[in-house]
């Protein structure tokens, strides 16, 4: 029987190959399916976010996942979605789900699913984005109720460098965006490569570190009904926990 397919919608190229190599990790076999969707200009900024994020464009990259009979869809994005605010991030699940009739979500609701399937209530934020895009991502948190302890962002403009940062670089400054009262770390930006790090991440900083892809592909699994305990990708995937149901998505 072949492996259930799981497709991620994922703008541009950075740290697309996360997904392969958490699926190559998991006990469960799967199949990540990366579909690139269309960018305009490669910019962490409000207006170049919210291009990025159109309809248009998630609408033509869930057209190229028709035919993969996958399980579930995920726009694997944190700004391109958290920017449109939680009703704007709720309508481009929507749009997801119109074209496919699967399971939908974004990397913006699979933060809030992770963050409430460990119970968590502070959290700090450790951005590549420019502070004023890192401070929408916590807005958008605070919509789900979680308190933003602490913003620190790395004023990272493109997609582009994000995913040239290696392992030593995304250590330090996610350690420098910790808080002392914070119970996780939260590091969106699917452009970071962080799969092969989150155990590194967490013992350095002593708490669940939560990174845009890894939540990703949580919640991919998650809708697809096929979560299970599971080592060396974290405190949330070891955790086995299903979570909160329904944060945002249709």
């Amino acid at each position: 029987m072949p492996a259930p397919v799981l497709g991620f919608l994922y703008p541009g190229y950075a740290a697309e190959d996360d997904y392969p190599r958490m699926a190559s990790m998991l006990r469960t076999p799967v199949e990540a399916v990366v579909v690139h969707t269309s960018v305009g200009e490669d910019a962490h900024r409000v207006d170049a976010l919210l291009d990025l994020g159109g309809a248009q464009r998630l609408q033509e990259g869930a057209a190229a996942l028709k035919g993969r009979d996958v399980a579930a869809a995920i726009w694997a994005c944190t700004s391109g979605s958290f920017v449109f605010g939680w009703e704007g991030a709720r309508e481009q699940v929507r749009w997801i789900t119109d074209v496919l009739g699967v399971p939908a979500s974004s990397t913006s609701f699979a933060f809030v699913e992770a963050i409430k399937a460990l119970g968590l209530r502070r959290v700090a934020i450790a951005a590549t984005y420019p502070d004023d895009v890192a401070n929408a991502f916590a807005t958008f948190l605070g919509e789900a109720g979680i308190e933003v302890l602490s913003v620190r962002g790395e004023d990272i403009i493109t997609a582009a460098e994000v995913g040239t940062l290696g392992r030593e670089r995304v250590i330090s400054f996610v350690r420098a965006g910790d808080h002392p009262d914070a119970e996780a770390v939260l590091v969106p930006d699917t452009a970071l490569h962080s799969a092969a790090w989150i155990e590194d991440l967490e013992e350095a900083l002593g708490k669940p570190v939560l990174t845009a892809n890894q939540v990703t592909m949580y919640e991919a699994l998650r809708l697809a009904g096929l979560l299970e305990a599971q080592e060396g990708i974290g405190t949330l995937f070891r955790s086995g926990a299903t979570g909160a149901h329904g944060a945002g998505r249709e």
